[in-house]
Formats: C-alpha cells, sequence, structure tokens
C-alpha cells in the first residue's frame, strides 16, 4: 500500500508495515485500508479452518501461523509487524470474551498515557493470564482438554513475541520521546490558539485585523481632506 503511494514505510515513522505506521505516514484511508487487510489476514484462514475443514487443532495452528507470519514475514528477512491486530483477530475468532477484556484494558491505558504502543504491550501481556482464567471458569482440565493447554501456551508464545517486537517503543516510553496520539474529545492546538484572537473570548488583539483598521482610518481621513 505504501509502496503505491509512493512511500517505504519501513523507512519513515517507526519503519513498521502494520496499519499505524500507514496511517500516520500514508495518510488515513490508506491506513484504514491496511487496518482491513490485516483483519482479513487473520480472520478469513482461521473462519476457513474452523468451518471447512475437520481436523483438531486445525484452527490453532492457522491461528498461530497467521500471527507469527505477520510478525516474522520469510520474504522480508523475516521483519515485519508488531501482530497486535492479527492476534486481536485470532482472540475474536477463537476465544472472544477474553479479548473484550483486552481491548477494555488497551482502552484504560491508552486513555491514561495516549500510547498505542505502551496499551498493546499491557494488554498482550494480561491476554495469557485472562485466558487462563476464561479456560478455568469453563472447568477446562488439561488432561481433557489439551487444545485448552495448546492455546494458553501459544498465547504465551504471542505475548513474547508482542513484547520483543515493541522493545524500541518501550525504550523510547522510558526516554520520554514516544509519540502519542490526540484523543477524540481533545482539542487541536491550532482551534486553541484561534480561540485566542478577537471576537473568540480573548482580549489580545489579532496583529493584522490592527492593520486594516489603521488603513481604512487613513483612507478616511484623506477623503475628509478631498472634500475639504
Amino acid at each position: 500500500i505504501g509502496k503505491m503511494r509512493g512511500v517505504d514505510v519501513r523507512t519513515v515513522g517507526s519503519k513498521n508495515i502494520g496499519a499505524t505506521n500507514v496511517f500516520r505516514t500514508v495518510g488515513k484511508k490508506w491506513g484504514l485500508l491496511a487496518f482491513f487487510c490485516d483483519v482479513m489476514k487473520g480472520f478469513l484462514p482461521t473462519l476457513l479452518a474452523r468451518h471447512l475443514v475437520a481436523i483438531p487443532h486445525l484452527p490453532l495452528c492457522v491461528a498461530i501461523a497467521c500471527v507469527v507470519g505477520h510478525m516474522l514475514t520469510p520474504y522480508m528477512k523475516f521483519r515485519g509487524g508488531k501482530g497486535v491486530l492479527v492476534t486481536a483477530v485470532v482472540l475474536l475468532m477463537t476465544d472472544w470474551p477474553v479479548l473484550l477484556v483486552s481491548l477494555v484494558i488497551f482502552a484504560i491505558v491508552l486513555i491514561g498515557t495516549k500510547m498505542v504502543s505502551l496499551s498493546s504491550v499491557m494488554s498482550a501481556l494480561m491476554m495469557p493470564l485472562l485466558l487462563r482464567i476464561w479456560y478455568k471458569s469453563l472447568n477446562y482440565a488439561s488432561d481433557a482438554n489439551v487444545n485448552g493447554g495448546m492455546s494458553l501456551a501459544i498465547m504465551v508464545f504471542i505475548a513474547v513475541l508482542i513484547v520483543i517486537k515493541h522493545i524500541p517503543n518501550l525504550r523510547r516510553v522510558r526516554e520520554g520521546t514516544e509519540s502519542k496520539i490526540r484523543l477524540p474529545w481533545e482539542k487541536k492546538e491550532g482551534s486553541a490558539e484561534a480561540a485566542k484572537l478577537p471576537g473568540n473570548g480573548s482580549g489580545r488583539k489579532n496583529p493584522n485585523t490592527s492593520k486594516k483598521k489603521i488603513k481604512a482610518r487613513e483612507k478616511n481621513e484623506s477623503l475628509s481632506k478631498k472634500d475639504d
């Protein structure tokens, strides 16, 4: 998508091929297109594995392949995205209550810090614990349900991968240089500055308006002299 617009997303922004970097460096609509493609990348294969092929544990294997393939892409020298969105889609297809709670955690951290990276790491770290609680609530026994044990082990593996992928972001968080987003209900800086201009509730004068008034006054004075 980036190359279609003349932008190599591997060299700009966070240098990541994920939807977030495409959104920031290429444009909103192209970021949404990348978001859609990432969702389909996890959704379609897992859906087909669940409903078209009756092979035990195949959906689970396909799900992990989607996530790892996204994060460690072979034709990009085993580089790729950070896997957060694809992991979320896989959870939607397999254990949606875990995804729901993870999204709540993501939203809370995002509102508090305005950092997508830190929110992603915190929700990823909580996923294995949430999955364990979810399975325990369903009374899964490790010897009776191998699928549950495999899911938990895979989720721990994915969480570790997500954290490793975010190590540069975590360094920037520690240094205080990590980029932040503007929440939807926050005002833009430009609108805040505009509110300080005359007519917007501030006592400060707009220099351009003052110049216009001076020119108008000089013009009126010259016209009055001609009449005299």
